[in-house]
């Protein structure tokens, strides 16, 4: 059986270190981390991830933003290089008129044959129709209890 690949952007992974219990979808998002911990799924992130969510950390929590990195950056999650991803990224802004930054994640998620995992309901709206794009909201791991 296939390993499935999920691509957190960085709306789901700064759900791991920064939302309060009452965020949001946070419950998702941190199933979606325990899986990959637990070796049930792959995750794949684009390189500039730890510059989107640090800036966000260091504006959100200066005071703990080098421990929240540090703890995000041990994860070391698998990282795909940009030379492999860029022009889907380039044709998806084009397309879509969203960010480069937004569109990276997606980009990587095509290229891996796996599905971008988002809290941004502007980029669904957006640029969902390329396909690949599950809002945190819809995604199912399997879960033993009813998510909230």
């Amino acid at each position: 059986m296939t390993t499935p690949v999920f691509v957190p952007d960085a709306s789901v992974i700064l759900k791991w270190v920064l939302s309060s219990p009452a965020e949001p979808e946070r419950d998702r998002a941190l199933h979606l981390r325990d899986q990959w911990l637990a070796g049930r799924v792959r995750l794949v992130v684009p390189g500039l991830w730890s510059y989107e969510v640090g800036n966000t950390v260091g504006r959100r929590e200066p005071r703990l933003a080098a421990e929240l990195m540090a703890t995000l950056l041990a994860l070391e999650m698998e990282e795909l290089p940009v030379v492999a991803w860029y022009r889907r990224a380039l044709g998806l802004v084009r397309r879509h008129a969203v960010s480069f930054y937004d569109a990276s994640y997606h980009a990587v998620a095509l290229e891996v044959g796996g599905a971008l995992v988002t809290a941004d309901a502007a980029y669904v709206r957006k640029a969902g129709s390329a396909g690949a794009v599950v809002p945190i909201g819809r995604l199912e791991l399997g879960w033993t209890a009813a998510p909230s």
